[in-house]
């Protein structure tokens, strides 16, 4: 993940934590200073360890590797800031996942845009007993999701229904459909 950086002091040179006997000994200089080099990035990412597990701040290499641990997986072609976003965001994206408008939510953070989205269930209550069950009738629960881009192409099908099932409940049937956008007329 992280290697030596060229350049970079160390925080707490090695030397300086030897009796001063040795202070003045060749060899033990520079062989502490290479260890120094090696040293420096792990030493300054423990003392700034906070700001490297906090997404807003995190080093890029980082903020992928904190992602995992929330289950966030932005694109790695995605700016930076929608990164930063959608790692940011995940725990509350993961309470409403599920929902309607939790894959809302995943479509515009995902593609920058608002999805249509159709589905067979619904809720109600009723006082009497054995009402009618709400949402359409059918061989079960379905959600469609169409998403309109500039370029679909450019977009990929494939990320859509990769999103949408990771999305929906595992006994939901769904559709994408990945549309270009409305004429403006």
């Amino acid at each position: 993940m992280r290697g030596t950086v060229e350049g970079l002091p160390t925080p707490h040179p090695l030397i300086y934590q030897l009796p001063a006997v040795y202070l003045g000994e060749d060899f033990i200089q520079r062989f502490l200073g290479a260890l120094d080099d090696v040293l420096a990035p792990v030493l300054l990412t423990v003392d700034n360890l906070p700001a490297h597990l906090d997404p807003r701040t995190a080093p890029e290499d980082f903020l992928a590797w904190t992602g995992q641990w929330v289950a966030a997986d932005p694109a790695p072609d995605q700016p930076t800031g929608r990164r930063r976003a959608a790692v940011l965001g995940a725990m509350e994206r993961h309470r409403r996942r599920g929902t309607r408008g939790g894959l809302a939510a995943a479509v515009r953070q995902e593609f920058g845009t608002e999805a249509e989205i159709e589905e067979t269930g619904g809720t109600s209550w009723s006082e009497t007993a054995r009402s009618a069950l709400p949402g359409a009738t059918g061989p079960g629960p379905r959600v469609t999701v169409r998403v309109r881009v500039a370029d679909p192409d450019a977009a990929g099908a494939e990320r859509l229904r990769r999103l949408v099932a990771g999305e929906v409940p595992a006994h939901v049937g769904y559709e994408t459909e990945l549309l270009p956008l409305k004429d403006a007329s």
